[in-house]
């Protein structure tokens, strides 16, 4: 019995291509593909931010819906699927705990320790300065090498373990790591970083 290689995550240019169909044709089988591709991302990265279960879904859902309502405003020269996406979701976290401050639902210290909230949902449209530092950071993976650059994509934008890349792209664990480790590296002297 022969073993099956993994197939490679599809690229940014499937995911505009996708995305360029639900805009243009509200194309539901496309925006369902899309769904079950980001959606348990979103879900983990939500997880990570610190809501529960049921919060981390909630958003998920909604991030979702917003993509559906407003495909058309997605700009892939602006930014990839998957960033458009995640800002969103963070987005729409944001607007949550401002809610729940404003309404004393949360404790002051909880507030605080997340950071001053941005004004809007929508990518860039009141926040220019992150949307530059968030455009510069993509254009300096896109700079890297394309193994590189999609080891970073996978850990930090898809919320990958090492381990998920290691069996997903049949590449030895030491190897993703140390390929992280350089990419990082070259990321920083990129950024104007120490390296």
């Amino acid at each position: 019995m022969s073993k099956a290689l993994a197939q490679p995550a599809p690229d940014a240019l499937y995911w505009s291509g996708q995305m360029s169909r639900v805009a243009a044709h509200a194309d539901v089988d496309c925006f369902m593909r899309i769904y079950d591709h980001f959606a348990p991302r979103l879900n983990r990265y939500l997880l990570g931010l610190g809501l529960g279960a049921a919060q981390a879904e909630d958003l998920v859902q909604e991030s979702m819906l917003r993509l559906w309502r407003r495909a058309r405003s997605f700009d892939a020269d602006r930014a990839s699927l998957g960033t458009w996406l995640f800002r969103i979701a963070r987005n729409l976290h944001i607007d949550g705990l401002r809610r729940a401050s404003s309404s004393s639902a949360w404790p002051d210290e909880d507030v605080e320790l997340l950071g001053e909230p941005e004004d809007d949902g929508e990518i860039g449209a009141s926040a220019p300065e992150a949307f530059t530092d968030h455009v510069g950071l993509g254009r300096a993976i896109d700079a890297l090498p394309a193994g590189q650059a999609r080891l970073i994509r996978m850990s930090y934008l898809e919320s990958k373990s090492h381990s998920e890349i290691s069996s997903e792209l049949g590449m030895p664990l030491g190897s993703v790591k140390s390929t992280l480790r350089r990419a990082f590296a070259k990321l920083r002297r990129g950024l104007g970083g120490e390296a």
